[in-house]
Order: structure tokens, then C-alpha cells, then sequence
């Protein structure tokens, strides 16, 4: 019986994935117009730029917090030794 439930469940997972990426292309385009509209090599060439950057940023702007949050706990666990709580 367990067996059947979790063949159940990887089946429903396998589909609840598998289904909307076989639709997708159907759907979001018609005669080779997607929703924005006919596309050529400076759209695509602008999208991949700016994809590059995004990530790009994201990792600076991560990096940046991780830096701050790292220094905020030196900080912390420095005062807690000066303190003798640790």
C-alpha cells in the first residue's frame, strides 16, 4: 500500500512538471510571435545582456550583504567574549 501512494505521488509530481512545460510553447506563442512580439537578433542579443547583468548584480549585491552580516556577527561575537558571557 505505501508503495502505491508514493508511486502515486511521483506520478502526480512528474506530471504537475512535466505539463506545463509541454503546453508552454503552444501557448505563448502562435505562428512564431510570442508575447512580445516578433523577435529578432537585437531583441535577443538585449535580453542576454541584460540577463548577464541581472546576474551580475545579484551576485555583488549578495556578496555585499553576506559581508555585512559576516562583520555584524564578528562584532557581536567579539563583544559577547569581552563580556565574559561566552
Amino acid at each position: 500500500m505505501r508503495f502505491a501512494t508514493s508511486l502515486r505521488r511521483l506520478f502526480l509530481g512528474l506530471v504537475a512538471v512535466a505539463g506545463p512545460l509541454v503546453i508552454a510553447p503552444a501557448a505563448m506563442a502562435a505562428d512564431g510571435v510570442g508575447t512580445y512580439g516578433r523577435t529578432n537578433d537585437k531583441v535577443v542579443t538585449y535580453f542576454a545582456f541584460g540577463t548577464i547583468a541581472f546576474f551580475a548584480i545579484l551576485v555583488t549585491v549578495l556578496s555585499l550583504i553576506q559581508i555585512r552580516l559576516e562583520n555584524r556577527k564578528e562584532r557581536r561575537t567579539q563583544d559577547l567574549e569581552r563580556l565574559g558571557s561566552r
